[in-house]
């Protein structure tokens, strides 16, 4: 099994970091974990063609997941897609997908495609196969097999958010999605080889968030990250997901001041967010790279 993360950034506009996807790729079939800004770029950089990754999932509908999949779609149909997509998500996905292709955002630019005979014989690429799907399994192909779990991100009645297991060739890998510390997640992880989690802020900005009453602070801090990562007893970790609190970029600070004192912003809480992780996690761990490559 290997894991690629294409995207490890958040919402906000990152020279460094594309938004959250991660492609898994196991006995020559692709799948992919979100689908944020930039993520079919990735794809072809980690060189697997974006025409042969069939099986999409959203951990949730937040545009920092999602935007990037009408160019994946419309991308891979013009370069030749030979199977129908599959896109498995919460609720509100079918409407998603609806809204941007036949007769959708997108309705002009396939109109004109489709003038020509070649973008006729697999009209089937830009008609995905959308499955809405609650906790348990969710998807199983015979060499994967994918198990949801409700997380604590924003409320479910606007949109549900799900963490995701995927297990094949006696390994099992865990991606948290979007949540604050969660029971769900442990036992989603316990004993997994591998724990994708995110770790969107530093402690400081966690607190700064709650008291400023800006955007959702229902995210994981370095501490809680490592208790979590403990107590399920997974054998590595990977924290992803990071706004760019590391950024040295002036017009980047700018626009994170809302969110945390600029004034920390810098390389230097690196260090501090791996120590803050130390301080009850003891295993394999690393700080997500886009393009970081995890051989399982």
């Amino acid at each position: 099994m290997r894991v690629i993360i294409l995207g490890s950034g958040g919402p906000l506009p990152d020279p460094e970091r594309g938004g959250s996807a991660i492609l898994i790729s196991v006995a020559g079939r692709h799948y992919l974990f979100d689908c944020g800004q930039g993520a079919t770029r990735q794809t072809v950089r980690a060189n697997v063609d974006p025409a042969e990754v069939h099986t999409l999932f959203f951990s949730h509908l937040h545009f920092d997941h999602i935007a990037d999949f009408p160019f994946f779609i419309l991308s891979s149909w013009i370069c030749n897609r030979g199977e129908r997509p599959t896109v498995i998500g919460p609720r509100g996905t079918d409407a998603f997908v609806k809204h941007l292709f036949a007769g959708g955002a997108y309705a002009a630019d396939i109109e004109a495609r489709l003038q020509f005979r070649r973008r006729q014989t697999n009209r089937y690429a830009i008609e995905p196969n959308v499955v809405e799907c609650e906790p348990g399994v969710i998807f199983a192909d015979g060499v994967v097999t994918v198990t949801a779990v409700y997380v604590e991100h924003i409320p479910r009645e606007i949109s549900p958010c799900f963490a995701l297991r995927l297990e094949a060739e006696g390994r099992a890998l865990v991606f948290s999605g979007d949540t604050a510390p969660c029971e769900a997640v442990i036992k989603l992880a316990a004993n997994a080889d591998l724990l994708l989690h995110e770790c969107t802020f530093p402690e400081q900005a966690i607190e700064f968030r709650k008291s400023a009453a800006i955007g959702t602070w229902s995210h994981t801090s370095p501490i809680e990250l490592g208790k979590i990562a403990a107590k399920a007893g997974v054998k590595s970790l990977v924290a992803t997901h990071f706004a760019p609190w590391e950024t040295t970029h002036p017009l980047v600070k700018r626009h994170l001041a809302p969110h945390m004192p600029v004034d920390i912003v810098g390389p230097h809480l690196v260090d501090e967010v791996v120590a803050d992780i130390r301080q009850n996690y003891a295993g394999e761990l690393r700080l997500a790279e886009d393009l970081m490559r995890i051989d399982l």
